[in-house]
């Protein structure tokens, strides 16, 4: 017959107090109740826990190795339930987000392992769409959105701010030269988007928008095609701070880039109303701090 756990709780009470009064004390429970919890462990182990004296209590030596097993078994359930708890009350359920793929390649990616061991609970969903997508329409939890917001009936969580960067490789650089003044780059190979518009107005005083000589609808193709020694193109901190850091892409013209665009704001939407509000949070307050924008 297995010893009840309230029981040997009381037990490391009398141990820990030195006494049974001073345990039923501590318990706020009768004398007897001690007692008669003691004495029932003992019948049940079949041997003496305490040595009884009329001033305190001591263990005995089989007393002594049973109590400090019982201690660490009785905190390794209390740290069971406070997890199953804990877990009980973590976010769970299915949750859809959407993004650039190049922010889902390069931001959001690598933190996965440790969202889903955050949130083992959250089946995460990830979509890329190079537009704005409608939440709706698209069965969309939570939108990342790069540049100025202007759907006002969605609810905006700012992420940061990821700053522009006019960019070349420097195989490209070595055989075409490197554009010193703003003028130089309309006689340089130029890589773009095919839309919207506004990605080919590069933040540089006095320079208006690029006809590109290679276009993209995706900013990850963009980024492969200046890699591949194409052209210069104008990408988003957050898909190429490693290549500027490593030495694979080379920044231009930084004196004359124009900061504060509205472009640089990332931002996460979502519907105030939204029923997976918890997992919303949860998602958002996981990756904002490491995000490397």
């Amino acid at each position: 017959m297995l010893t009840r756990s309230d029981d040997l709780e009381i037990l490391l009470t009398v141990v820990d107090c030195g006494g049974f009064s001073a345990a039923a004390d501590a318990l706020d429970i009768q004398v007897a109740r001690v007692s008669r919890a003691v004495s029932k462990v003992e019948k049940q182990l079949g041997v003496s826990i305490l040595n009884r004296t009329t001033r305190r209590v001591e263990l005995t030596d089989e007393g002594r190795q049973f109590v400090e097993a019982v201690r660490i078994g009785l905190q390794q359930m209390q740290q069971a339930e406070e997890e199953l708890i804990a877990r009980g009350e973590l976010p769970q359920g299915r949750l859809r987000v959407d993004a650039a793929s190049p922010f889902v390649f390069h931001q959001l990616v690598p933190l996965m392992q440790g969202f889903n061991q955050a949130y083992p609970d959250i089946q995460l969903e990830l979509t890329s769409n190079e537009g704005f997508v409608d939440l709706l329409e698209k069965k969309t939890d939570v939108a990342i959105r790069i540049g100025l917001l202007t759907d006002s009936t969605l609810h905006a969580r700012p992420l940061g701010k990821s700053l522009l960067y006019i960019v070349a490789s420097p195989e490209y650089l070595s055989r075409r030269g490197f554009p010193r003044q703003v003028s130089e780059i309309n006689s340089h190979d130029t890589i773009g988007f095919s839309g919207p518009k506004v990605l080919n107005q590069w933040p540089i005083k006095g320079f208006e928008a690029i006809t590109p000589t290679f276009a993209s609808s995706n900013g990850e193709t963009v980024r492969q095609l200046v890699l591949a020694g194409n052209g210069i193109a104008c990408l988003s901190g957050f898909m190429v701070k490693k290549d500027l850091e490593e030495g694979r892409l080379v920044p231009l013209l930084e004196p004359e880039k124009l900061i504060n665009t509205g472009r640089e704001q990332i931002n996460a939407v979502f519907y105030r109303s939204s029923s997976v509000a918890k997992r919303i949070s949860a998602f958002i307050d996981f990756i904002q701090p490491k995000l490397s924008l």
